[in-house]
């Protein structure tokens, strides 16, 4: 590695991983550096609470994943760091063999570009959500989560097995499927973000079984994509929910025309609101279908591997005697196809009608509330999406317990109040609309440009 320009420094000199550590003083300039894609430095450093790490080599071997980490590299990541980590303290001993400095203390304590006011004030607002106990799980809730999760799968086997599979029973029997396993995706969501037990170790054990053997997809596939999306929602080339353009879809106009600017076309872009319907479900399905198993081989996640296969075997042996090999095809991809459309519709509500750029380094609050809105509360709302119609509150505190979410609402919408932040919320339909609209904007954008200039 290059030698970085310091600032000013004391103590002694260390490699990454032990020893003791060099206390260095940087700039941001300094830090900005390493991003790992400037030469000649081709390192990656960030900030946590003023301190800087080098994580040049540890984030190959990052339990939440490497990109997640290089996402930050060359910024401060303390709100992103807060926000992820249940047990800060158990996490501290992976960051102190790779402290290398701190910030000058002529320095803020974040990057000057941002607004440290909204930065601190967020930060208190964090302090504020911890000591009013709202990270806190209520079991109770989650276990009734579960529980009519159970009984729905259940009751879509009872159909079959009492009334048969002609036409209305199978009908049933997949509403009642599609319906348990929709609510499965919103249950591991919980625990892929540490928000079912207190305990990291208990979330992650939970979530690796249950996403096995009830969904027939692995955790770390999951948490390795999703975190991502976190990180840096709608920020192009670093949210993973994005990667579906330039492929298939157009999104936002920025992006859009510089495509059509370029002359790229991949699909008719200025019809894709039209074919969004099918299109987005039916392409998703077989991507989750083909790259959890590439995931699982690829990265040896052998246990994982074994709960699909488990789970493929036990869905088989419980419907193919009943039904027989071609209604159970039909009956199974039928409701992973409504799964998916009903899954893509939710996840994306929030998120497509949003601001889609590069990513810009803004404050945690502000990149958050620009890439996320809100849909309306009610009891259907809530259940239907998981409470992901709460997704600012969730982007903003995503280990934060989802029962929770409309009890920090209303001090979210002051604090965006107080700076000025747009705070979006919206009715269901409406949110679904707005993709459609979105898309079409999008979609006239590329169009204008591909044609005009």
């Amino acid at each position: 590695m290059a030698p970085p320009q310091m600032t000013g420094e004391t103590g002694v000199k260390t490699e990454e991983g032990g020893g003791t550590c060099s206390r260095r003083f940087f700039t941001w300039e300094e830090v900005g550096l390493r991003t790992g894609r400037i030469q000649p430095y081709n390192e990656h450093w960030l900030v946590i609470d003023r301190k800087v790490y080098d994580v040049s080599r540890f984030h190959r071997r990052h339990p939440g994943g490497s990109r997640v980490m290089r996402h930050y590299a060359g910024q401060d990541a303390t709100d992103a760091f807060m926000a992820f980590h249940l047990d800060k303290g158990q996490v501290s001993k992976y960051l102190k063999p790779l402290l290398i400095g701190e910030l000058a203390p002529d320095q803020p304590n974040s990057e000057p570009s941002k607004n440290q006011l909204i930065i601190e004030d967020f930060r208190k607002l964090r302090s504020t959500v911890e000591k009013m106990g709202l990270l806190k799980p209520n079991r109770l809730f989650f276990f009734l989560i579960f529980l009519h999760i159970v009984l729905l799968d259940v009751g879509a086997w009872l159909t079959i097995w009492y009334f048969g599979s002609s036409l209305a029973p199978f009908l049933i029997g997949v509403a009642l499927f599609t319906t348990a396993q929709s609510q499965m995706s919103w249950f591991q969501h919980d625990l892929g973000h540490l928000s079912v037990f207190s305990n990291s170790k208990w979330n992650h054990l939970v979530h690796t079984v249950l996403m096995g053997l009830v969904k027939g997809m692995p955790a770390r596939w999951w948490n390795n994509l999703h975190f991502q999306h976190h990180a840096k929602p709608n920020c192009f080339r670093k949210d993973p929910d994005l990667n579906m353009h330039p492929v298939v879809f157009a999104l936002g106009k920025k992006l859009s025309a510089e495509l059509g600017m370029k002359k790229k076309k991949f699909m008719p872009y200025n019809h894709q609101h039209k074919y969004f319907f099918i299109t987005g479900p039916g392409l998703l399905l077989p991507f989750f279908q083909f790259s959890v198993f590439y995931f699982s081989i690829k990265r040896k996640e052998w246990l994982e591997l074994a709960l699909i296969v488990i789970y493929n075997i036990r869905v088989c042996l419980i419907y193919i005697p009943l039904m027989g090999f071609k209604y159970f095809m039909a009956y199974y991809w039928l409701s992973r196809f409504l799964e998916t459309s009903w899954f893509t519709w939710v996840s994306q509500m929030n998120h497509i009608p949003m601001q889609i750029d590069y990513d810009k380094n803004a404050e945690w609050l502000a990149m958050q509330l620009q890439a996320t809105c809100n849909v309306d509360q009610s009891f259907f709302n809530d259940w239907f999406t998981g409470h992901l119609n709460f997704q600012i509150e969730h982007h903003l505190f995503p280990t934060m317990p989802r029962h929770n979410f409309w009890k920090v609402a209303p001090l979210v919408k002051s604090l965006c109040a107080k700076h000025n932040v747009a705070y979006q919320c919206k009715p269901l339909l409406t949110a679904f609309g707005d993709i459609l609209h979105s898309l079409k904007d999008s979609g006239e954008a590329w169009y204008d440009a591909y044609m005009h200039t």
